[in-house]
């Protein structure tokens, strides 16, 4: 046992945050906590940690407990360099080393050799050059400069040196809030990979809206919900499967209450004679039952997005023809062509400062490129989701900001008074009256799409929307922009997002070199590992395929005989491994074995990883072959 919590109650001032719950991490447990924007996950990982007390019971910690938080919100100001602020979570070891390091770079004058000789003795004795060089090993990969002055740089930045920093010190419980938000595609799957080599006693509890992120890494996942932690063993899909069968069971019985309590409250109200009759304990019983619907704490529903649709765009939207850019004399990208059409949804993928924004804005008009030429076509309407929330006022309120004065909006579905609007985005009357600067991250991405989607558009750009959202309004949104019937550019990061959304991808692959796939990001990686396409235009392109349908057959390469027998051997494969893995998730959805076999619990979840992970290779050679095979 690492941590347990024992009837941990935590409040401030409204509903409890918290309320009376208990919980037991042990080594090992890699635990996705899941939860609505604004439930207190990142409040329980603050408890998790040490740094904040609970209003009542009690909080037991193991000896040699090292826990370490990566949090949502990067500080503002820090008056170090970037590498001095990640040494700071080797705890005295790293100051040791940061302040080594700075005293090297001195003259002798200034920096005495029996002061580094000192340093020297005690980084020695706690095998710190080590420690520096896998420290250094993890700022390479994540591109952070040492000398960087950390309070001179982005938000995102910020973010990259404070998961260094959480890296750092080889915790043996580690609290990520995010940690995937401002990742490139790349830097997260080296994150999957840098955690999966963590050692197996390790413990992390983990909250992300990246839901792949979340398959690969999490062994068990808890919910937050109206102050009670209800804990699952299993990966996200058991999770979301058994918690809608939960939710589905709380609504029965709460209709049955409130079938029982309405039968009383009848009762209650007859004639005379029956008053007279009364029964004095049914009396009591029918004041219990008031008090527990009273009490009743309801699940909160999900948003009601709606995209207000402005007429319609022409049927052409962009075409850029042989575009080139370059910044410092470096291009970013050197004959781009595309043609983007009415209802088409592209998704623009590559590393941080690539210039998918430079793109964006050559491909609206707003910057012209050096080469080429781009044309817009006509009625466009644009609405811009920015990943920097730039767009919002922190002094203002959610109903200053969508209403900007107006206490109700005109969209294509009516009028609507403000605060009506705002609870469709899960906002409550008093959210919607209180400062932004008080909303959590995921709240004011919320935000941003109620202002959004207020306005009437035809073509959506939208930067990084996913970040700090539910699961659940994650998913309402995939589910909007796919019924999108205007035109969507979408940057993510998010690959599950980018596979249920996007119907083409434009991807940045270094030296200046941008190309277009059909399909999503798994379309993308498929198509570029057998013969990368050269830049084309969507009319030059085949339509994209639906999840659903067999890989499409762009095929010009015979199958050897010994891959035309794999190929038609990894149908009856794949069906034996999802057979496999059904079995091992309802053995470990059942409670009792945790009780009858607990030394079967590991095993069992870890041959449940391994068939996962056999299943989704197996997949991937399967459509790869498909594709090549001859039509």
């Amino acid at each position: 046992m690492l941590i347990q919590l024992l009837q941990v109650s935590l409040s401030f001032g409204g509903a409890p945050i918290l309320d009376g719950i208990d919980w037991v991490l042990e080594p090992g447990d890699r635990v996705a906590l899941l939860g609505r924007n604004g439930a207190g996950k990142s409040t329980l990982l603050k408890l998790l940690a040490g740094e904040l007390d609970p209003d009542g019971g009690r909080i037991m910690r193991s000896d040699g407990v090292r826990a370490s938080r990566l949090v949502q919100e990067v500080p503002a100001t820090l008056g170090q360099d970037v590498q001095s602020v990640v040494l700071g979570g080797l705890g005295p070891l790293g100051t040791d080393l940061a302040a080594f390091l700075r005293s090297a770079k001195l003259d002798q004058n200034e920096a005495t050799t029996e002061q580094l000789d000192v340093l020297q003795n005690r980084i020695d004795m706690a095998d710190g050059w080590t420690q520096l060089h896998q420290i250094e090993a993890v700022m390479d990969r994540l591109e952070l400069e040492p000398g960087a002055d950390f309070d001179r740089l982005s938000g995102g930045w910020k973010r990259r040196v404070m998961l260094a920093r959480a890296l750092a010190g080889n915790p043996n419980l580690l609290l990520l809030d995010e940690p995937t938000n401002h990742l490139d595609i790349t830097q997260i799957e080296w994150l999957e990979q840098r955690i999966g080599l963590l050692p197996p006693s390790t413990a992390m509890v983990l909250i992300s809206h990246d839901r792949r992120f979340l398959r690969r890494l999490a062994t068990g996942c808890a919910e937050l919900d109206r102050g009670a932690l209800l804990t699952f063993p299993g990966g996200l899909d058991d999770f979301l499967a058994r918690r809608d069968h939960a939710i589905a069971a709380e609504q029965r019985a709460n209709a049955e209450f409130d079938r029982k309590l309405a039968e009383e409250e009848r009762w209650i109200r007859q004639g005379v004679k029956a008053r007279r009759t009364r029964n004095e304990g049914r009396v009591r019983a029918l004041e219990a039952m008031r008090r527990e619907r009273a009490e009743r704490r309801q699940r909160s529903g999900n948003a009601n997005l709606r995209l207000d649709m402005g007429s319609a765009s022409g049927k052409l939207v962009i075409e850029a023809k042989d575009i080139s850019f370059r910044v410092r004399d470096e291009p970013l990208f050197t004959s781009f062509s595309t043609t983007i059409q009415r209802g088409d949804k592209v998704g623009i993928i590559g590393p941080n400062g690539c210039g998918k924004t430079t793109l964006i804005r050559i491909l609206l008009g707003e910057t012209p490129p050096e080469t080429g030429n781009v044309r817009q076509g006509t009625q466009l309407n644009v609405a811009y989701f920015d990943q920097l929330r730039a767009g919002l006022d922190q002094s203002l309120t959610p109903v200053d900001t969508v209403g900007q004065g107006r206490q109700s909006i005109q969209t294509t579905h009516g009028e609507r008074h403000i605060i009506s609007y705002l609870q469709d985005f899960l906002f409550t009357p008093q959210q919607s009256r209180t400062s932004i600067a008080k909303l959590s991250g995921g709240e004011r991405n919320r935000l941003l799409l109620a202002q959004l989607f207020a306005k009437p558009s035809n073509l959506l750009v939208m930067d990084e929307p996913t970040n700090d959202l539910d699961i659940e309004t994650l998913e309402l949104l995939e589910e909007l922009l796919v019924d999108y019937p205007g035109t969507l550019l979408l940057v993510s990061h998010d690959r599950d997002f980018l596979n249920a959304v996007v119907t083409s991808t434009i991807a940045f692959e270094g030296g200046g070199r941008v190309r277009e796939y059909v399909g999503g990001y798994d379309d993308y990686l498929e198509q570029r590992a057998d013969t990368p396409p050269t830049s084309r235009s969507k009319a030059d392109s085949p339509s994209p395929r639906s999840k659903m349908q067999t890989p499409q057959r762009q095929r010009t390469t015979k199958l050897t005989f010994n891959e035309e027998r794999e190929r038609n051997q990894l149908p009856e494969r794949i069906e034996a491994l999802e057979a496999e893995q059904t079995a091992l998730a309802t053995q470990l959805a059942d409670p009792t074995i945790y009780q009858r076999e607990p030394d079967a619990v590991a095993s069992t979840s870890e041959r449940l990883r391994t068939v996962e992970a056999e299943l989704a290779t197996a997949y991937a050679r399967w459509e790869l072959l498909e594709n090549r095979a001859e039509p």
